[in-house]
């Protein structure tokens, strides 16, 4: 089918949705029924991604002139204006966004010279052995998107919420942010025939008093939690949300002999740190050499009391035939993520709050050799080269695979506010992150940026953490973010981090960020701008709008595109960067980078 034909009929569709409202709409729509205008959009999409590449080679210049015409916004199933509720999607079971995975982020309004892209789109050409592959660093110049993908279907960003946010009181925000919605999510798990895994740790509500002063879950179910930077932007406090994270090795990296032990854990662990991090010796807590029956600080003896890790080929305890590979994990190794609300006091302390917005939950099912990666990220990159739409496997209560041998589970607040498993596109719009960026080590963000070393076993901490800097540059990472990005969020419209760390000319105060004492005091939020992030993320669970984006907005975004002009280049080639996403923490642990250390 030509494409003229295609886009006959995707107007078509448009037009019958256009000419609906919400309420004719929510009175002809039953539920689980899909309405004729989803049928024809669901079809039209179908249309175009089955002969996208037919039409291509029938008629390139053809395609190439309608690539950039205004019927290209006609794409998506439903445009920015004219909004349909998210409910009817999920009611019809249809998928609204075919590249969920694209996230907001990417449609951001650069002017070609303001780059939060960086972050995520990276290559290592000049590391061999790292075994992201991907190499996309050439997208902070170019746009790589489908015919439909460049369509922004993020509508949430465009919601005003203002009057929204008006309704809902402080007392009221306050009351439901500090309720305990985990509990009895996993109790309702227990009780009900869900067969996947039950992402439990025992008042995890409380955050750090579940866990010991080392990361350790007091339950016993090996749950570690670790101090680590949060990336820039996305998961800073004052952009709208509140997070931790913990790690999960499998049973034979616990135990030696078949019983547990603590000391061959967090051995482990450290080999799992310096691994990931690619280092060649970190700090630990006490351990005992000779219970676990290996020379962990290559000092060629047993000693009962050691506190330094030097890198071996192994693990050790009953995991000692595993061996360590550079920037992976082992398999088995699992993640636990929840995201939170900003929780705040009445002297303003910001920290995380009893109830989750979301539970999110990945292990590695299956160890893939390099060889084996690089066929992955060669197919990946293939499938964007010729504009493929992604897909994604879902195996049920299992989760959704992203393709290089992780799985990935999440939940996600319904409209009373409690936890349940995101359907399959919420799900899908986690394998954007966790599969298709350059930047990430082994399909992970939290990790690699944990504190390195015994100051980084216990549960995040902002105020215990200064601006590190990134390996291999030397300004504090986050001030360098500000100054690259000139804003304090990607779509620059935070005004409390513009008013408070810039000058009237634009520029980052770059003095006053030095004299902070701690990353805390940089990227957290007022109690007024904490209380309605707040209500405003509230809004998007009373919708159950997540489809149409995540991000807590307390007005309508103007740095971000609604429709990308793929002859425009995101940024010019001095306004790009190169990036790593490990951190230099050699001020405040013992490590030393492993590519600097003679073997």
């Amino acid at each position: 089918m030509r494409i003229q034909q295609i886009l006959l009929i995707v107007i078509a569709a448009s037009t019958l949705l256009s000419g609906c409202n919400n309420d004719s709409i929510t009175a002809e729509m039953p539920a689980k029924q899909p309405q004729s205008q989803l049928e024809a959009n669901s079809k039209a999409s179908e249309h175009i991604a089955n002969n996208k590449s037919a039409s291509k080679k029938n008629d390139s210049s053809t395609t190439a002139a309608a690539t950039h015409t205004p019927s290209q916004a006609m794409t998506q199933p439903v445009a920015p204006t004219g909004p349909l509720p998210a409910k009817k999607w999920l009611e019809a079971g249809q998928i609204y966004n075919r590249e969920a995975p694209i996230p907001p982020q990417c449609y951001t309004k650069t002017d070609q010279v303001n780059n939060p892209c960086y972050v995520c789109h990276q290559s290592y050409h000049d590391q061999p052995l790292r075994p992201n592959k991907l190499n996309d660093g050439f997208q902070q110049g170019s746009y790589a998107f489908s015919d439909l993908g460049v369509t922004n279907s993020w509508r949430n960003l465009f919601q005003d919420r203002t009057q929204a946010i008006s309704r809902i009181s402080d007392k009221a925000i306050l009351s439901y942010i500090n309720e305990d919605n985990y509990t009895p999510f996993i109790k309702q798990l227990k009780q009900s025939d869900w067969q996947g895994i039950i992402p439990e740790v025992r008042n995890l509500h409380l955050g750090a008093a579940a866990f010991d002063e080392h990361g350790l879950a007091k339950d016993g179910s090996g749950w570690v939690a670790f101090n680590y930077k949060p990336m820039p932007s996305t998961f800073w406090p004052t952009n709208g949300s509140t997070d931790d994270v913990m790690i999960r090795l499998p049973e034979a990296f616990m135990q030696v002999n078949g019983k547990y032990s603590r000391d061959v854990y967090y051995a482990n662990l450290a080999l799992v740190e310096m691994a990931i991090a690619d280092t060649q010796q970190t700090t630990s807590i006490s351990l005992n050499e000779q219970l676990i029956g290996a020379d962990l600080n290559d000092d060629g003896v047993l000693t009962a009391k050691v506190n330094e890790v030097v890198r071996s080929e192994n693990y050790v305890g009953d995991a000692k035939e595993v061996p360590l590979h550079k920037m992976l994990y082992p398999e088995g190794t699992a993640f636990l993520h929840t995201v939170r609300y900003v929780n705040v006091n009445d002297e303003g302390d910001i920290s995380v709050s009893p109830r989750m917005k979301e539970v999110r939950y990945m292990v590695k099912k299956k160890f893939l050799t390099l060889g084996e990666l690089k066929g992955r990220y060669y197919l990946e990159r293939k499938e964007k080269h010729f504009e493929n739409l992604p897909y994604a496997n879902d195996f049920g209560h299992d989760g959704v695979s992203n393709k290089h041998g992780w799985t990935l589970l999440g939940f996600i607040e319904n409209e009373q506010g409690q936890l349940r498993q995101q359907n399959h596109e919420e799900q899908f719009f986690c394998t954007g992150c966790h599969k298709s960026v350059g930047a990430i080590i082994d399909e992970t963000f939290s990790f690699p940026r944990k504190v390195a070393g015994v100051n980084g076993w216990g549960y995040i901490d902002l105020k215990s953490m200064q601006d590190a800097p990134n390996v291999g540059e030397k300004q504090g990472e986050y001030l360098t973010y500000l100054q690259r990005v000139r804003g304090g969020d990607e779509f620059r419209q935070n005004q409390e981090m513009l008013t408070r760390w810039f000058k009237k000319d634009g520029s980052v105060d770059i003095e006053k960020v030095k004299s902070l004492p701690d990353i805390y005091s940089l990227i957290t939020p007022s109690k007024r701008r904490a209380l309605d992030l707040n209500k405003a993320y509230k809004t998007i669970v009373e919708e159950q709008s997540f489809i149409y984006g995540r991000d807590a907005t307390l007005g309508t975004a103007s740095n971000v595109l609604l429709e990308i002009d793929e002859e425009i280049p995101p940024l010019h080639p001095e306004h790009q960067h190169q990036w790593d996403i490990r951190l230099n923490w050699h001020k405040t642990s013992k490590v030393t980078l492993a590519n600097k250390v003679k073997r």
